[in-house]
């Protein structure tokens, strides 16, 4: 895999703008991570399309563009630290990594982990800690989290995950029973309760519980 040329990065972020995502620090984290290093074989030629590609264990890689608009939504501080579910290829984690001071993800495939962490070294992210566990629980012993980001679509946004976001944090997390119709949706976290915004359409693998057996 080559390392992007300078007209490849410039079409990849004007597509980018052109699909909504317009925060400068995201658009600045997502020019420093090469999307070619979360893939494998001839997916990673296509690493600066903004499509969705498979990876292992029957999964995906987001498209840029969704990475992008729900990090955005997100509204991540550099203080902040950031709970995500559903490591996947690492991407969003290493997008994150870059803008809140730690970001704990948790993946239900060791392989996918053991994979993840590889590309956080070969990057130089010590501020990634990726674990292997079930997401549908959060992580009860690190919480309560600024912020909480779910790459994976549940019914309604998990009861568990949300004990577990601080007040005046944000959750986002795609919604939907059916892995055709899902809307992404951004909770916020007040003193008197949650406040519920629908940001787009969008599709996701669903939100499973327990271990995933590596493919």
């Amino acid at each position: 895999m080559t390392t992007p040329d300078a007209e490849t990065k410039m079409q990849f972020l004007f597509a980018l703008r052109s699909r909504g995502v317009t925060d400068t620090a995201v658009l600045e984290a997502m020019e420093s991570v090469d999307r070619g290093l979360f893939l494998r074989g001839i997916f990673a030629d296509r690493a600066y399309e903004d499509v969705p590609l498979p990876i292992a264990c029957g999964q995906t890689i987001s498209q840029p563009s969704v990475v992008g608009l729900m990090t955005q939504a997100l509204q991540v501080s550099p203080r902040d630290t950031v709970l995500e579910i559903g490591t996947g290829s690492g991407y969003q984690a290493a997008i994150l990594a870059k803008l809140a001071r730690r970001v704990y993800t948790i993946e239900r495939y060791n392989r996918l982990v053991h994979e993840a962490r590889k590309v956080f070294q070969t990057l130089r992210l010590p501020n990634i800690t990726s674990l292997v566990g079930d997401g549908s629980h959060g992580l009860p012993d690190q919480a309560p989290f600024d912020r909480i980001i779910v790459t994976a679509a549940a019914e309604d946004p998990p009861g568990p995950l949300l004990a577990q976001l601080k007040v005046g944090g944000i959750m986002v997390v795609p919604v939907g029973q059916s892995d055709a119709v899902q809307t992404l949706i951004r909770v916020r976290k007040t003193e008197f309760g949650l406040e519920y915004d629908e940001l787009r359409p969008v599709r996701f693998v669903p939100l499973l519980e327990g271990l995933g057996k590596d493919t």
